[in-house]
C-alpha cells in the first residue's frame, strides 16, 4: 500500500515537472519569436528613417534660388525653391480665396516659414505691378487710367514722326541711357511714355546703370529696345555704407532690410567697413549680392 502511494507520488511529480518544462519551453519560444519580430520591426523603422533622411538631404541639395512671384509661381517652381509640399498647398489655398501678395513681406506670413528661409528667399521675390496695387489705384486722381496709359504707350511706339512729333531711331543708332531724358528715350523703338518713365525712375534708384541687363529688372521691359541703348561713362551715385542709416541703405534696389541691418550691426560691432570683403562672412550676403552692389558703394 505504501509502495503504491510512493509510485503514484513519483508519477505525479514527474508529470508536474514535464508540464512545467513544457510551459517554460513554450514561453521561451514565444519570447524568441517576439524578440525576432521586434528586432525586424526596429530594423524596418531604422531603414525607413534613413531613407527619409536621405530623401530630405537629396531634396535639400536640389534646392534652387531664382526670381519668382508668389502670386503666379506654380507648384514645381515653389518646390524647387525648397518649400514643403504642405506650404505650397497653403499658398494655392490662399490664392484660390482671393489672397494677394502685394509686397515681399506679405510672403513672410506663410505658415511654417522660418526666418532663415524667408531671408533666403526674400531677395528673389518679385511682385508684379499688377499685384502690388489694388485695381482701384488705376482710376485714382494721382495715377493714369489704364486704358489711357495703353493708348499713349502705343501711340509713342509708332515710328512715324507725323503721328508722334518725333522720329524713332534707325538701326545702328543708339542713345546713352544714363544721359537720356524721357523725350529721348521715347525715340527708342518699343519705348513709350510708360517705359521711359520707368527707366528714368529705376536709374535714379540704382544710382545709374552699369549694364544693359539691368533693364531686364524692369517688369516687362521690351527686349527689342536694348539694341538701341548703350551705357555711357557716367559716374554712379554711390552709397557711403559707413554713414547711411538702415532706412537709407535699404532704399537701394540691391539692398534688402536684413542686409542693411547686417551692415549697421557690423559697424556697431567692428567699426567702419573697409571693403565689401568685410561682409563675406555675413550670411545675409552671397557672393553674387556683393558683386551686384559693388559699383554703388563707397567707404
Amino acid at each position: 500500500m505504501i509502495g503504491n502511494r510512493r509510485a503514484l507520488l513519483a508519477i505525479c511529480t514527474f508529470m508536474s515537472t514535464m508540464a512545467l518544462f513544457i510551459v517554460i519551453l513554450k514561453g521561451g519560444l514565444k519570447t524568441d519569436i517576439g524578440g525576432i519580430s521586434v528586432e525586424k520591426e526596429n530594423k524596418d523603422s531604422e531603414q525607413r528613417q534613413r531613407r527619409t533622411e536621405a530623401e530630405g538631404l537629396d531634396f535639400e541639395d536640389k534646392r534652387e534660388l531664382f526670381a519668382f512671384d508668389p502670386n503666379t509661381a506654380d507648384s514645381t517652381s515653389l518646390l524647387r525653391l525648397g518649400l514643403k509640399r504642405w506650404q505650397v498647398a497653403s499658398i494655392y489655398k490662399y490664392r484660390s480665396r482671393g489672397g494677394t501678395y502685394r509686397k515681399p513681406s506679405d510672403f513672410a506670413r506663410l505658415y511654417g516659414l522660418s526666418v532663415h528661409d524667408y531671408r533666403r528667399l526674400e531677395p528673389y521675390i518679385r511682385i508684379s505691378p499688377e499685384y502690388s496695387l489694388p485695381a482701384s489705384s488705376l482710376f485714382s486722381k494721382d495715377s493714369e487710367k489704364y486704358e489711357d496709359r495703353k493708348f499713349r504707350q502705343s501711340r509713342d511706339s509708332v515710328s512715324k514722326a507725323s503721328h508722334s512729333g518725333y522720329s524713332k531711331l534707325s538701326p545702328g543708332e543708339y542713345i546713352d541711357v544714363n544721359a537720356a531724358d524721357t523725350s529721348l528715350l521715347k525715340r527708342v523703338p518699343g519705348i513709350g511714355s510708360y517705359y521711359a518713365r520707368r527707366i528714368i525712375e529705376y536709374g535714379k534708384r540704382l544710382g545709374g546703370y552699369v549694364s544693359i541687363e539691368q533693364l531686364d529688372e524692369i517688369e516687362g521691359f521690351p527686349q527689342e529696345a536694348k539694341s538701341y541703348i548703350r551705357i555711357g561713362k557716367t559716374e554712379q551715385n554711390k552709397l557711403n555704407v559707413n554713414k547711411l542709416t538702415l532706412a537709407q541703405l535699404r532704399r537701394h534696389p540691391y539692398i534688402n532690410y536684413y542686409q542693411a541691418r547686417s551692415i549697421v550691426d557690423y559697424r556697431r560691432s567692428y567699426g567702419p567697413l573697409k571693403s565689401l570683403q568685410d561682409l563675406t562672412a555675413c550670411p545675409d550676403f552671397t557672393a553674387a549680392d556683393l558683386k551686384r552692389i559693388s559699383p554703388y558703394v563707397e567707404f
